[in-house]
């Protein structure tokens, strides 16, 4: 199967562990995306979002700095896990995410890459903005 990588960076007005904890707390993260949410900031727990569309495990947490979770749609191949990885670094007027996913089907890549604005940053800012 061939895949694809994925390197994003936004800006978001909130502190670093503002964004960390909207991504890594079930309540906080279902209330930005509008599906249900099971995850936590523990390194092995597995996760499901939106509806358990995407489910997971957490590889590494550090509040405020970084998330990396082994990722994967419904619809991959069984046993495909990508990798997505959030970087969170201060910045003036809030926190810079460089966010990167590694191992995406290519025949999804677009999806995902226009997903990830969608589905994620843009509600993301509206909810950590106001």
């Amino acid at each position: 199967m061939a895949v694809r990588n994925l390197r994003q960076t936004t800006t978001i007005k909130a502190t670093p562990n503002a964004v960390y904890d909207a991504l890594v707390d079930p309540v906080q993260h279902a209330t930005f995306t509008g599906g249900a949410a099971k995850i936590s900031s523990r390194v092995g727990s597995a996760f499901s979002l939106y509806d358990r569309s995407l489910t997971g495990v957490v590889v590494a947490a550090e509040r405020g700095h970084r998330l990396v979770l082994a990722w994967r749609s419904e619809g991959w191949p069984k046993g495909h896990y990508s990798i997505a990885q959030f970087g969170l670094d201060k910045v003036r007027g809030g926190t810079r995410i460089t966010f990167e996913q590694f191992g995406i089907p290519a025949s999804d890549f677009v999806d995902i890459r226009e997903g990830w604005k969608q589905y994620y940053w843009t509600p993301l800012r509206r909810y950590l903005e106001g």
